[in-house]
């Protein structure tokens, strides 16, 4: 007789795998994509002049310029990490509480950079342009991209993408109430639907399903499976299709032949390498061979990922240029410490704002409504 099934679908009962709580491993893996991206801003642009280092980058650190160019591969490993993460924290959660645990989560982080990026940029001593009033106020609803509107963080093209991909999941899988299966044919047809974009090259199509960057959130989506169903061929032919996939992309959007003109230069080996990297670095976590890394330090590092993230470009730039045109710090440690700034201005705003506003803004949103039907009751 086979053995039962459970009842979402998924591998019979006795093979299932039990979630864990928390990877504090995936913790550390986000910090360290949120570095490799600051890595990239602030020495990997080597074919544009700075006014922050006053030259290019590639001049500043002519060696390190080389490998910081790979750094902007950072936001592909944040994706299949936030399929993996997604997945897992949607799943067994009603619409309603999905909603209100993402804009929890993303927007007051968010409000508080663009309420600092402003205000620094606004400061007569600070050359950076700023943006209108009237785009820093769409800014605050994070929709700024497709309204097109100008962006005051460079980042949040990101968020964009991650609003986009929130919005399917829920859609197709919160809304239902996920399982196995459900997970799988999601899986199965944004892949074959975004490939299929790709070839028709229809803008409003492509916006909705992200052709190149679906396969990365697959990926983590595919990862979550392993992680809690155990080792199946399906979830890996999920996750070895969108790797395949997401490095063609990765390519196609990053190479191009040498030219002194263009930000940075990336061999296609290298391009493949570091988002194997980030594949395997998810699947080490999924699969339990990063549990030895449980330091409690590494949820802070989780923490203080996203407020960094969201800060250390603009707000960085403002340091180098302090630092090392002002001051005239050295370059190497002018990168250290505004590094340093930034970590430390993130832990402000997630003590002083996350801490603060999230739990309030999720209780709003989940809170049940109380008026008339509660008066008529």
């Amino acid at each position: 007789m086979p053995a039962p099934r459970t009842a979402d679908g998924g591998q019979p009962a006795a093979r299932r795998k039990a979630p864990a709580p928390r990877l504090r491993a995936l913790d550390g893996l986000r910090l360290l994509a949120a570095l490799m991206v600051a890595c990239y801003h602030y020495g990997g642009r080597g074919g544009e002049i700075s006014e922050s280092w006053g030259t290019s980058p590639r001049h500043v650190f002519p060696t390190a310029s080389e490998y910081f160019a790979y750094g902007c591969l950072g936001v592909q490993i944040f994706f299949v990490i936030s399929g993996f993460v997604i997945a897992f924290s949607g799943w067994g959660r009603s619409l309603r509480d999905f909603f209100a645990s993402r804009v929890a989560r993303l927007f007051p982080a968010y409000w508080a950079a663009i309420i600092l990026v402003t205000v620094v940029f606004a400061l007569p001593w600070v050359t950076f342009a700023s943006v209108g009033m009237s785009d820093t106020l769409v800014n605050f609803t994070m929709l700024q991209q497709p309204l097109g509107a100008d962006r005051v963080l460079g980042v949040c093209w990101t968020l964009w993408a991650e609003l986009r991909f929130y919005a399917l999941f829920a859609l197709f899988v919160v809304l239902p109430g996920a399982n196995r299966q459900r997970v799988v044919l999601f899986c199965a047809v944004w892949t074959l639907a975004a490939a299929m974009t790709q070839g028709l090259d229809e803008p409003m199509l492509n916006m909705v399903l992200m052709p190149d960057y679906a396969p990365f959130f697959i990926g983590g989506i595919g990862l979550y499976l392993v992680h809690r169903y155990g080792h199946d061929a399906l979830s890996w032919g999920i996750v070895a299709i969108s790797f395949l996939i997401g490095q063609h992309f990765a390519v196609a959007g990053l190479w191009h032949e040498p030219n002194p003109h263009f930000f940075s230069y990336r061999s296609v080996g290298g391009i493949i390498a570091v988002v194997a990297f980030g594949y395997v670095a998810v699947a080490a976590a999924a699969l339990g061979w990063l549990r030895w890394a449980n330091w409690g330090w590494l949820t802070t590092a989780g923490a203080l990922t996203y407020p960094f993230y969201l800060v250390h470009e603009h707000l960085g730039w403002v340091v180098v240029k302090a630092l090392h045109r002002t001051f005239d710090v050295p370059a190497y440690a002018t990168f250290a410490l505004t590094i340093v700034a930034m970590l430390v201005l993130a832990w402000l705003i997630h003590q002083l704002v996350e801490r603060r506003l999230t739990p309030v803004l999720k209780r709003s949103l989940t809170a049940p409504k109380r008026g008339r039907a509660a008066t008529a009751a």
